[in-house]
């Protein structure tokens, strides 16, 4: 496991979105896993091992000696990764005593009966883009707004909060900002929170943050809700408008599969699958080795760094024998790391494959002609994100 190359995150090749970058490809089919250079505004620049396959991903994702919350430090300034609650900062039963706490917020059954507000909001949103009229930019009008409003509906957010909550979310994704840039930005997100969650302790909700309140707060500090509410805040709003943005983009450029979506009632589900594979918008992954470890037959020493590429273990394979690259919303079932992998496997994933079953049949039928309005080579990416997506996404119908 020697040598270096120059770390592609999860970059796709110039005017194609949808798979990913050919050198990111190329260390995938190499059986020897690379070092790769990292830059981080939060955690800095240090060499990382590159997995890139599925195997290795399930591998490391499951082994508690690599762990993820190697980077939290208690002593230092908060960030979106360095904040008491959040789950990626835990390992072991501290991880698993948080994550108890906010299971029962994302069961099934719960995420089920959301359907009716889920529906309602999409609907609302749909109606405003309709009288926005044709030229409207998508992600402004629809994919922006639909998950930011069912977060801040089940975090008890006001209304006339939510834009500022949207920018700030945005900005606390983008890994062009600096360190002093997201430690102002972050400090604002905490402080708002705060807010919300002292209003919450005098009168809870029927919402996330006041069942924590009503179940945990007797064992949770403000500190420790600022955390949670944070972390479901931005990954719960940015990864599903990044998805609704691209998966339309995705389908709009293969008019056969976006009509199964549209016409199929029963479509939705494997569609959502497929479309969360195949487009991985996801940050790459972050662990780190407490001892020294074997990773496919090569060794990783303690201390080691591990960063892993949705992006390429999605489009293996060995994941997907047939044609990886292809949208095929009849696929099946597949074993993807959409979601990551193990115990800290995302514990919203439900609620956003929901969102996303809901949004995308119900805009394709509410505008049937619906197509881009600019050229696809015009379409600019949000490359800096660690959420990939879309800028903007002209369209007319």
């Amino acid at each position: 496991m020697t040598g270096s190359v120059p770390m592609p995150n999860n970059r796709r090749p110039a005017g194609c979105p949808f798979r990913p970058d050919a050198e990111l490809e190329r260390v995938r089919e190499d059986p020897e896993i690379p070092r790769v250079p990292v830059s981080n505004p939060q955690l800095g620049a240090f060499d990382a091992v590159l997995v890139t396959r599925a195997a290795d991903a399930r591998q490391v994702l499951s082994d508690p000696r690599y762990e993820a919350g190697f980077a939290f430090d208690r002593t230092g300034p908060r960030t979106v990764m360095n904040q008491p609650g959040i789950l990626l900062n835990y390992d072991g039963e501290e991880h698993a005593r948080y994550r108890r706490m906010l299971t029962g917020a994302f069961t099934v059954k719960r995420v089920r009966s959301l359907t009716p507000a889920i529906t309602r909001i999409i609907e609302a949103q749909l109606a405003i883009l309709e009288q926005t009229g044709r030229g409207a930019d998508l992600i402004e009008a629809f994919a922006g707004p639909v998950p930011l409003l069912v977060i801040c509906e089940l975090l008890g957010v006001p209304v006339e909060d939510r834009d500022d909550i949207q920018r700030r979310s945005a900005t606390g994704t983008d890994v062009a900002n600096t360190l002093d840039d997201q430690l102002e930005n972050f400090a604002a997100m905490a402080a708002y929170m705060g807010d919300l969650i002292r209003r919450q302790r005098e009168r809870p909700g029927d919402d996330i943050l006041g069942d924590l309140i009503r179940k945990h707060g007797d064992v949770l500090s403000d500190d420790e809700l600022i955390g949670m509410g944070n972390s479901i805040l931005v990954a719960g709003h940015e990864t599903v408008s990044s998805m609704i943005g691209m998966s339309t983009l995705a389908l709009l450029r293969d008019p056969e599969q976006l009509a199964i979506v549209r016409d199929d009632e029963k479509a939705a589900p494997d569609a959502v699958e497929e479309l969360l594979r195949l487009l991985s918008v996801a940050p790459p992954l972050v662990r780190q080795a407490n001892t020294g470890l074997d990773l496919g037959g090569q060794p990783v020493e303690a201390g080691e760094r591990v960063v892993l590429s949705t992006l390429a273990a999605n489009h293996g394979r060995d994941l997907v024998p047939d044609d990886p690259g292809r949208l095929d919303v009849r696929r099946g079932p597949v074993a993807h790391l959409a979601f990551g992998y193990g115990a800290h496997q995302c514990i919203g994933q439900q609620l956003a494959r929901l969102e996303l079953q809901i949004a995308l049949p119900a805009l394709l039928r509410r505008l049937p002609g619906l197509r881009l309005d600019v050229d696809f080579e015009a379409v600019e990416y949000r490359e800096d994100a660690l959420v990939f997506g879309v800028n903007r996404l002209p369209v007319t119908w």
